[in-house]
């Protein structure tokens, strides 16, 4: 059942006066259910309660920890129709895609558990003590990830079950043995609260410490303000906007203690079409690209929203054909008002740009909260000269640039920002004469696709989803997969400590049966 209060740890709490609802864009009316935002005393209260279950919950075992995190999933699964139901009416998006981004959302959690349970993700290294050593004795050195502490995590528009409440963000810092307060976002609320009380059962369950996690109700930006301006917070995942993820670093970075704030922002994913490709399969390409664009209504941070080839008349016949497929496929919903009036904004922003041409656009009437496709093109060196044309636009848009040639096509994707992902597509192994632009592609992504599409992110241990600035704050590190629990932890090391005092993953008899680097080799064998 759905309150409209927040969970301040396993306390429901609404302390304040601030209220507002969700909207169906589907209906286009707001949603009955009336939620409470959170005071800066319930903030200050779930922030004091983090801080105070990390010191139990840092030390709790991995395969305690992977109890937690498959107990969550299970308790998501619980909620059945009311939780399918609920996303539904907050988003407009059909029940296969609630089902599916469930799907994911568990799978996220149970890969984390298998991960913590196992054991050999804290990346354990023991370098032993060479006390005969000339001039000097060398020390035993040992090293270990630990968890930073309370975690800030926010939720997705976009994606409310598998980046938002115990999305991936929320899954790693929990595996990783930081506590989370997750700021639910105001479209999706109900979504958000009934996975916080999925998560709140499974913790109870599980025995984990009061305070390990909590959720905020907020409808503007000032409770993510507060939080992570708050000295106890320690880290923050944010997916979404450049302005909204650049904004909470600067904040973050002039704090007196600054942390790390690690956003997955923009990206226009840009897509090369080599020439033989082009001659060879462009219609097909048109097609597959029309579907690629329109996805989701193109609400996707990979969606392909810049297509690059060389001007000729290949590159004319798939601009014509791709705008040809993209007005004969139905417009969608966008997830809520607010989103089409930003579409509308920055489709019009782009499209007042001189030299931008439509050559395709949908045309006839649609209903309220849907999104009309657009085609746009335009020439190379119009292209370099404009950077407002380099600017994503969130929505089913698209730009095909026509470039002079492969050194014009290579100094446009040079000068492009940060993106997530990039792609090139490629007949008759023609890619191996274009090796400095896939070389200039991978310096400026954070993934590479051969000939496919870039919408779509496998959850898996190989995949990056992350890249240059601005597609994400730290290219170093991905949001999605396994890998990301990195993002959590600070590597942390013992010097000539007490075989018995040190934690089991660094004990000489290896307990766990991890594997280790000891003297520079990977071993699951104890240390003699």
């Amino acid at each position: 059942m759905i309150t409209g209060k927040n969970y301040i740890g396993d306390t429901i709490s609404a302390t304040g006066n601030k209220t507002y609802t969700t909207f169906n864009p589907e209906l286009n009316k707001e949603n009955e259910v009336v939620y409470t935002e959170a005071t800066q005393e319930e903030i200050n209260e779930a922030v004091s309660l983090a801080s105070k279950a990390f010191k139990e919950y840092r030390n709790v075992s991995g395969k305690q920890k992977a109890a937690f995190l498959n107990a969550i999933a299970d308790e998501i699964l619980a909620l059945n129709d009311e939780l399918v139901k609920t996303y539904c009416s907050e988003t407009g998006l059909p029940e296969g895609r609630a089902k599916g981004e469930r799907g994911r959302t568990v799978f996220q959690l149970r890969s984390f558990a298998d991960l913590v349970a196992e054991g050999s993700w804290v990346e354990a290294t023991i370098d032993t003590a060479i006390p005969t050593r000339e001039p000097l004795p060398k020390s035993d050195i040992r090293k270990i990830n630990i968890p930073l502490g309370p975690v800030v995590v926010f939720g997705a528009s976009n994606f409310p079950l598998a980046y938002s409440t115990a999305g991936g963000d929320t899954a790693a810092a929990l595996a990783a043995g930081c506590p989370v307060i997750v700021k639910s976002h105001p479209m999706h609320a109900g979504t958000g609260e009934l996975v916080a009380s999925a998560i709140i059962k499974a913790a109870q369950k599980t025995n984990m410490p009061k305070g390990v996690f909590s959720n905020l109700n907020s409808s503007g930006i000032e409770v993510g303000q507060q939080l992570v301006s708050h000295p106890e917070v320690k880290a923050v995942g944010f997916t979404g906007s450049i302005q909204g993820g650049r904004a909470l670093l600067d904040l973050a970075a002039k704090r007196e203690e600054p942390i790390p704030v690690f956003a997955e922002m923009g990206s226009i994913n840009p897509v090369v079409i080599l020439p033989k490709a082009l001659q060879n399969r462009g219609e097909t390409l048109a097609s597959t690209y029309a579907g690629s664009i329109t996805l989701g209504t193109g609400q996707f941070c990979t969606n392909p929203g810049l297509i690059l080839g060389i001007k000729g008349e290949q590159l004319t016949n798939f601009t014509n054909d791709l705008a040809s497929k993209i007005v004969e496929i139905s417009p969608s919903l966008m997830l809520h008002p607010n989103i089409v009036a930003a579409y509308e904004s920055n489709k019009g922003k782009a499209l007042a740009q001189s030299g931008l041409v439509v050559v395709g656009k949908y045309e006839n009437e649609v209903q309220s909260n849907y999104a009309t496709q657009i085609i746009t093109t335009v020439e190379g060196a119009t292209f370099l000269e404009n950077t407002t044309l380099h600017q994503e636009v969130f929505g089913p848009f698209s730009m095909v640039v026509q470039c002079e040639n492969a050194a014009q096509l290579e100094e446009i994707i040079s000068q492009l920002e940060g993106q997530l992902t990039g792609t090139v597509i490629s007949d008759e192994n023609e890619i191996t004469q274009y090796g400095s632009v896939v070389s200039a592609l991978q310096n400026r992504v954070g993934r590479i696709i051969f000939n496919g599409v870039p919408t779509g992110v496998e959850v898996c241990p190989s995949m990056v989803h992350g890249g240059p600035y601005p597609a994400s704050t730290d290219s170093r590190f991905t949001a999605v997969g396994i890998g990301s629990i990195k993002r959590w932890v600070r590597p942390f090391s013992y010097q000539d400590w007490p075989n018995e005092l040190l934690p089991d993953e660094l004990k000489n008899e290896n307990p766990l049966q991890i594997s280790r680097s000891v003297n520079g080799m990977l071993t699951k064998n104890g240390v003699k």
